[in-house]
C-alpha cells in the first residue's frame, strides 16, 4: 500500500531551516521515495493557512517510509527543519493513483 508524508511548514528561522536544505536532497536519494509536490504558494480552499511552504511525499510501503524517517542520516538533519520551522505533518496510506472502491470515505 503507498503512503503519502505530508508536511505544513511555517519557516520561523531562515538561516537554521536553510541547514536542513543543504542536506535534505543528498540524504532523500538514498532512499525510496518520490517528492509529488513542494509548494510555497498553495491556493488556500478553506480554513485559515499560517504555512509557508507544504511538502508531499510519496513512499511505496510504510517500510520505505519508516527507512527514510527514522534513518539515522535524516535524524541528524531533521532537528534543523524542527528548529527552523513549526511543522505539522502527517503520514496517510491510500493506493496509488487513487480509488474507485464504492466504499472509499468521501470528503
Amino acid at each position: 500500500m503507498t503512503h503519502y508524508f505530508v508536511a505544513q511548514i511555517k519557516i520561523t528561522d531562515p538561516a537554521e531551516y536553510q541547514k536542513y536544505l543543504g542536506s535534505v536532497d543528498e540524504v532523500f536519494s538514498k532512499y525510496k521515495g518520490e517528492y509529488l509536490a513542494v509548494d510555497e504558494n498553495p491556493t488556500i480552499l478553506e480554513g485559515k493557512w499560517e504555512y509557508t511552504k507544504s511538502v508531499i511525499i510519496r513512499f511505496d510501503s510504510k517500510k520505505d517510509f519508516e527507512d527514510w524517517y527514522y534513518s539515522a542520516d535524516y535524524q541528524n538533519i531533521l532537528k534543523f527543519r524542527l528548529n527552523g520551522s513549526l511543522c505539522d505533518s502527517i503520514l496517510v496510506s491510500g493506493e496509488t493513483g487513487g480509488t474507485t472502491s464504492p466504499d472509499a470515505v468521501k470528503p
